[in-house]
């Protein structure tokens, strides 16, 4: 979705079968799912059968005209199929062949299955969500798939093409999830390389640890989020909600940095979320609420940014997170329907009318 929002050709290869499982993921009746076609703006889709020579013939025939390939199989799938690296790149010589999976093409969990929680659970991030004295956390934000796979990916694509074509050869990109949510755990490998060890959960200084950084519930129930790590802005929080002598309190831990936490949750829950939020609007402390994603979806900076865009289903969804001079973000095309531009692509990479029906009618190739 990325490279399609940048201006990219994006053609989504699928099966013959069932298609990408995604566009059932909750759906609603016969229309796709929501997740499906907020990942899928801006891209066509081709059907095709790869398991019969016809289709290959025609993915490979196909990638004679690509810049980049992508695939997420297991390791050694797209071998078996007669369209990996190797094969690609003696059709095209400067192709750009990238492998997304869970934990890369080799070592000894190769062909593990896994999710956003198996990878970061390996990666010692799961380790170290969550409150003091409780289980890992949860996060409905795939940290793993979307940073370690995703923003990885695309990184690394983009790289690898300008060196592409500087270079007049093909490059081929490994990209492992695993590897993406260990190489991002910065902070708690700062802590084992200065004390030896990591913080247990809740106890470090970004999980609640000391008390000017954590979140407190206000008396609505609702929770404001504090950042106040400066002292300039600890400073600032404390002489707002007029208690100054918690200043000394910062970065207090143990008994007394109960005692502080404890002392400001006091103060928050007397007023209401919002009516807090009123107050640090006035104040540089990094105290801020915490929003739903429906209040998101409405707040004016988010807005004013133009992050919140109409999807082609007259939803809403979100802009792609940069804004690059000379380049305006468009949603042109909605997600496609399993097929939809096979003859049409078939038909630009030079397949004529009856060989596009012939691979159709065969079931080698199917259309929406």
């Amino acid at each position: 979705m990325h490279l399609a929002d940048l201006g990219a050709d994006v053609v989504k290869i699928e099966d013959t079968g069932a298609g990408d499982y995604a566009r059932t993921l909750g759906a609603v009746g016969n229309q796709a799912s929501a997740f499906f076609r907020h990942v899928n703006r801006n891209k066509r889709s081709v059907s095709l059968d790869l398991k019969d020579a016809r289709g290959r013939d025609a993915f490979l025939t196909l990638a004679r005209r690509a810049d980049v390939v992508v695939e997420g199989f297991r390791p050694g799938v797209v071998a078996s199929l007669g369209v990996d690296y190797d094969a690609v790149r003696a059709v095209r010589s400067t192709i750009v062949y990238a492998s997304i999976s869970g934990y890369g093409q080799d070592g000894p969990r190769a062909l593990k299955a896994g999710h956003d929680v198996n990878y970061l659970g390996y990666a010692g991030v799961l380790d170290q969500t969550g409150a003091r004295g409780g289980p890992p956390a949860l996060s409905n934000l795939q940290i793993a798939d979307l940073l370690g796979g995703a923003m990885a990916a695309a990184t690394a694509i983009l790289a690898a093409l300008l060196g592409a074509r500087a270079r007049g050869e093909s490059r081929y990109v490994d990209v492992a999830m695993a590897d993406g949510a260990l190489a991002h755990n910065i902070f708690a490998l700062q802590a084992l390389a200065q004390y030896g060890r990591t913080f247990p959960r809740g106890e470090d200084l970004l999980t609640g640890g000391v008390p000017c950084y954590g979140v407190y519930p206000t008396r609505d129930g609702r929770w404001l989020a504090v950042g106040a790590l400066e002292a300039k802005f600890w400073r600032a929080l404390c002489e707002a909600v007029g208690r100054p002598d918690l200043v000394a309190g910062q970065l207090a831990s143990g008994a007394e940095g109960a005692r502080v936490r404890a002392e400001l949750e006091a103060v928050f829950r007397s007023r209401t979320r919002d009516e807090w939020t009123r107050t640090f609007d006035a104040v540089d402390a990094c105290v801020t609420p915490v929003l739903a994603l429906r209040e998101a979806l409405d707040d004016p900076q988010f807005v004013a940014r133009g992050m919140i865009v109409e999807a082609s289903d007259g939803g809403r969804s979100f802009a792609p997170p940069w804004q690059l001079s000379g380049h305006a973000f468009a949603a042109t095309r909605g997600a496609p329907a399993q097929g939809e531009h096979t003859r049409e692509l078939l038909g630009e990479a030079g397949y004529d009318a009856g060989a596009i029906e012939a691979l159709v009618d065969a079931g080698i190739a199917r259309v929406s």
